[in-house]
C-alpha cells in the first residue's frame, strides 16, 4: 500500500509514553486474561468487563482531562497511522456528501501506549482499537499491529489500515445517526439481542472500511499487489468464532459481538467491491 503518498492528518493526539492523570495504574495482565475468558463464556463483550473492573478499582468513573502532543507524529508507525487517517478524511469528505448528503466531520485519532482516559471511560491496550462516540475519537495502541502479526498471522500495512478504517467506519455510523439508535435499542433488549445488534454495527463498519478502500483506490491508486489478501486475512483472523476457539476451545454464537470470520470477510468484500454506503446496510439484511 502506498501510504507514504497520502496526506498526513494533523488531527492526531499522541499520548504514547504518558501515564494516566493522577498516576493510578490499571489491572494486572492476569486479571485482564481472566475477565476476557469470562466475557466470552458469559456472552459479554470482554471490554465491558475490563472497563468496569478498572472503573471500580479507580473509585468509579471520573472524566479527567488528558492532553497529548498534537500534530503529525515523526516515527514511522505514527506517520503511518496519521497518513491513513488523512486519507480517510480525504475520501469520506467526498463520499459522505455525495452518497448520504451529509458533510463529514472527521474524528480525532488518539495514539496511546498501555492505558489512557477516553470520553467513554478508562482504556487499556487489551481492549484493542476502539471508537468513542462521546468524544468522537479513535483510540489506538500501535502495539496492536504487532500483536496482529505475531499472534494471528495478520500482518501487512493494508491489514493495519483496515483496522483504522474500521474504527473510522464507526465514526461514519455515528455521523449517520446509527450508533445512538442502536445503543438505545441495546438498553431495551436482552443480552443475546444486544449482542446481535453489536454484530450488525461491527459488520457495517467492516463494510464501510471496504467502501473507503474502494474509493481511495479509485482516487489515488493506492493499492498494491497482495493488499486485498492482507485485509481479508486480517478479517478472518479477528472473527469471533476464531478468537473464541483460540481462547476457550469452543464457539458460542450467541455471544458474538463482532461477527464470524466468514461474516467479516463477506461484508468487507462487499464494501470493497461496491464502494457504496448503501451496500453496507446490515440492519436490513435478512442474513448476515
Amino acid at each position: 500500500m502506498r501510504w507514504e503518498d497520502f496526506r498526513t492528518s494533523t488531527n492526531v493526539e499522541d499520548r504514547r509514553g504518558m501515564g494516566i492523570p493522577g498516576g493510578r495504574g490499571g489491572l494486572g495482565i492476569g486479571t485482564i486474561v481472566i475477565l476476557g475468558l469470562l466475557g466470552w463464556a458469559l456472552g459479554i463483550d470482554p471490554r465491558l468487563l475490563i472497563g468496569g473492573a478498572e472503573m471500580m478499582q479507580r473509585g468509579g468513573f471520573q472524566q479527567e482531562q488528558q492532553e497529548g502532543r498534537r500534530g503529525a507524529p515523526t516515527d514511522e508507525m505514527g506517520r503511518f497511522a496519521a497518513n491513513i487517517l488523512g486519507n480517510t478524511e480525504d475520501v469520506w469528505s467526498k463520499v459522505l456528501p455525495a452518497q448520504a448528503n451529509r458533510q463529514y466531520d472527521p474524528p480525532k485519532l488518539v495514539l496511546f501506549s498501555g492505558q489512557t482516559q477516553s470520553g467513554c471511560g478508562f482504556a487499556q491496550s487489551a481492549m484493542g482499537p476502539f471508537y468513542c462516540p462521546l468524544d468522537k475519537s479513535v483510540y489506538v495502541d500501535l502495539s496492536f499491529f504487532e500483536d496482529m502479526r505475531r499472534r494471528f498471522g495478520a500482518g501487512g500495512d493494508f491489514a493495519y489500515a483496515y483496522v483504522i478504517a474500521h474504527e473510522v467506519g464507526h465514526h461514519v455510523e455515528n455521523e449517520l445517526g446509527i450508533l445512538p439508535r442502536v445503543q438505545q435499542r441495546q438498553r431495551e433488549v436482552d443480552q443475546r439481542q444486544a449482542n446481535q445488534l453489536s454484530v450488525r454495527v461491527e459488520l457495517m463498519a467492516d463494510c464501510l472500511a471496504g467502501v473507503w478502500a474502494h474509493n481511495s483506490e479509485q482516487r489515488y491508486q493506492s493499492l498494491e499487489k497482495g493488499d486485498i489478501e492482507e485485509a481479508i486475512n486480517a478479517a478472518q483472523a479477528i472473527g469471533d468464532d476464531r478468537l473464541q476457539r483460540q481462547t476457550s476451545g469452543r464457539v458460542v454464537p450467541d455471544s458474538f459481538t463482532h461477527g464470524s470470520s466468514q461474516q467479516r470477510v463477506q461484508w468487507l468484500t462487499r464494501g470493497l467491491e461496491s464502494g457504496q454506503i448503501s451496500s453496507c446496510d446490515t440492519f436490513r439484511a435478512e442474513r448476515l
